[in-house]
């Protein structure tokens, strides 16, 4: 993600809704537990690491076994359907025995299975490189999503908890650079181990070697069993209570309880928003290797430095300026955040949709350094508001995060015809004219619930 997030992403401002402005006062002395939270974002790296290396397997595997755009695009598919496929049994599971799965087992119990499941999965690319399958890889990325589903379900008010929640967004902030950072190394390394280099523009021929990509994935999946022991083992809380939060004063409007989360227009809006969302972030990256075959004819081999340029888009002075000043303009408010950061990202895709040669392909790389804002916005406005029914909103969430993969493919099967892979980036101008939508919309619904994100801010002197 994440990207946000909390992958990434999420869960910031949690509590706000149920806090009267005293409450939160009283929350600020929180200080943050820069030691758990320090273990708990080297789950982000991972994600960032495996998301963003799929978009260089993506045009090894269509080149070396011959697939069309769309079949490519169920590397996408396999992994992000695998988040929905997760949240569905945890939901499940949690409905039929009568209680949050993570209630019982623990938080950082929750995560540590998450990554031993997730380690099964990276096991699985031995197979797959080893035979060129690639029924074994995308059955490996599926599982790895499957372990991932439940670490972000875990994490997300883990994250919250660590201090003070006016502050959430800042440790999100920084979980992202984490997750960012595995995201800007991930397809350097799985590209070094399939063509031998990483370094662009070489002239020496290089030829794809499928059968070298099982090194990083055996590394990953000891890696993620690894860390499990060090999250079974951690200081990290096991089990936390996000209903102990105090009822609202008579100085601030009363919530209620609608009974289900899905009463909430904020979540139900806010889902598709995270499906969205993750659909424009994966799709623009993950269709960019054929737009650069094609219109720049680029060499495979030399792909991924603009994918993690995709991922990273921190060189450009100009873009850094913009999001410094969209992030002053939008003065903390995460409707009026996700507003402006829509707005760019439409311009960023028209400008890559019109222009030709390199310039398209800075505007395309430039989106990554949007979207990568966004999360944190969706998922605060999304469950501000659901109080007790916060983790079951959360699961929602991270449910629609096979936009991933679905959108990838609607941009892929569109590339594919006479429309052409440049114009299909249209899908991700609807894609962000959507989420400028919903952060109006989302302010109007939580205003008239009484939950007013300029107003807790000033409240707590930011």
């Amino acid at each position: 993600m994440k990207k946000f997030f909390a992958s990434e992403k999420g869960g910031i401002l949690v509590h706000y809704s149920d806090y009267s402005i005293n409450h939160l006062c009283l929350l600020m002395q929180q200080k943050t537990k820069w030691s758990q939270f320090g273990t708990l974002i080297t789950v982000f790296f991972f994600w960032g690491f495996v998301a963003a290396s799929n978009d260089i397997l993506i045009p090894v595997f269509k080149e070396k076994l011959g697939l069309q755009q769309w079949q490519a695009q169920m590397i996408s598919i396999a992994f992000y359907v695998a988040y929905t496929v997760g949240a569905l049994i945890y939901y499940l599971i949690s409905k039929a025995s009568g209680g949050d799965i993570l209630n019982r087992l623990g938080y950082k119990n929750g995560i540590a299975l998450g990554l031993v499941i997730s380690a099964v999965g990276a096991l699985l690319f031995y197979p797959a490189a080893m035979s060129a399958s690639f029924a074994f890889l995308i059955s490996g990325l599926f599982i790895i999503g499957l372990g991932y589903s439940l670490q972000q379900t875990a994490a997300n008010p883990l994250a919250i908890i660590m201090g003070d929640p006016a502050t959430g967004s800042q440790r999100l902030n920084m979980a992202g650079g984490i997750n960012n950072f595995g995201t800007t190394i991930g397809p350097l390394i799985v590209s070094l181990a399939i063509f031998g280099s990483a370094t662009a523009g070489s002239t020496a021929a290089k030829t794809a070697s499928i059968s070298s990509v099982k090194t990083p994935y055996l590394i990953l999946g000891a890696a993620f069993l690894l860390i499990a022991l060090i999250f079974k083992f951690s200081s990290l809380p096991n089990k936390i209570d996000l209903d102990q939060a105090p009822a609202a004063d008579d100085t601030s409007k009363k919530l209620v309880d609608r009974g289900s989360p899905l009463k909430y227009p904020q979540l139900v809006l806010g889902m598709l928003g995270i499906f969205i969302y993750v659909g424009v972030e994966v799709s623009t990256a993950s269709n960019l290797p054929l737009f650069m075959k094609l219109k720049l004819n680029t060499p495979t081999d030399q792909i991924a430095p603009y994918v993690s340029l995709y991922w990273a888009s921190l060189i450009y002075p100009l873009i850094i300026v913009v999001m410094i000043i969209g992030d002053l303009l939008s003065k903390g408010n995460p409707a009026r955040q996700l507003l402006i950061f829509s707005a760019c990202g439409i311009t960023a895709l028209l400008i890559g949709i019109f222009a030709d040669g390199m310039i398209s392909v800075y505007a395309f790389t430039s989106v990554g350094l949007f979207c990568s804002t966004l999360w944190p916005c969706i998922f605060t406005l999304a469950i501000a508001g659901l109080g007790k029914h916060t983790n079951e909103g959360s699961n929602f969430l991270i449910m629609m995060i096979m936009g991933g993969g679905i959108i990838s493919l609607v941009q892929g099967a569109i590339a594919d015809t006479h429309i052409g892979v440049q114009y299909s980036y249209f899908v991700g101008v609807v894609c962000f004219a959507y989420l400028a939508y919903y952060a109006v919309r989302a302010k109007r619904d939580l205003k008239a619930q009484g939950i007013d994100f300029d107003a807790l801010r000033a409240a707590g002197g930011h």
